[in-house]
């Protein structure tokens, strides 16, 4: 596994934590299947999309499925007339990023894809609030410094399953006073010499 790649799992895995109190603290970005799943039980259907339906430039952009339009499965016909709409509505930079996350979801082994899969869908099946409140912690995340990410990346990954706890836990009691969350302070490292305190 790649260094971006362990990273960006960490990132995830930091950034979901105040999510996921009771299960796995995990979330990924979304993969291009996950749109075929099945609707839940009781709901209904998603309705097909006709490919005259869509506008010249949707057509455009997905000129490689006009074969098979019609026998896709329409939650996949949903998802691409919508990844279509949102790839139309970007800027040149981001449509470059887009490629490059792509690039990178195709590099992955399938055992991980499959992995990241399943932790959106866990994402999906959050109420709103708590997406939101992933999300918010995501970014808050990235807006902290490289070198304090890294620290943070090191602590989980390093970390016991109940120390994995205790920051989510942690972490939660510091998002319900407003606060960025923070692990809770290790021992130190032998090589770490503990400061003197000033008073």
């Amino acid at each position: 596994m790649s260094n971006a790649t362990r990273a960006c799992i960490a990132l995830l895995l930091l950034a979901a934590a105040p999510a996921f109190a009771q299960q796995a603290p995990a979330v990924a970005q979304q993969a291009p299947a996950v749109a075929q799943q099945a609707p839940a039980a009781g709901a209904t259907p998603p309705a097909p999309v006709a490919w005259s339906s869509l506008a010249p430039e949707q057509r455009k952009v997905l000129s490689r499925f006009a074969g098979q339009w019609d026998s896709l499965p329409p939650a996949r016909q949903q998802a691409l007339a919508h990844g279509s709409d949102r790839w139309l509505g970007m800027s040149a930079e981001q449509r470059d990023k887009a490629r490059e996350r792509f690039s990178h979801w195709q590099g992955l082994p399938p055992e991980q894809r499959h992995a990241l899969r399943g932790r959106w869908q866990k994402f999906q099946e959050l109420p709103p609030n708590e997406q939101a409140r992933v999300r918010e912690n995501f970014h808050k995340f990235q807006q902290l410094p490289p070198a304090r990410r890294q620290i943070l990346r090191e602590q989980w990954r390093s970390a016991t399953p109940a120390q994995r706890q205790q920051m989510i836990e942690h972490a939660r009691e510091r998002g319900e006073k407003g606060q960025m969350p923070r692990p809770p302070p290790q021992a130190p490292r032998p090589s770490q010499a503990p400061r003197p305190q000033h008073r």
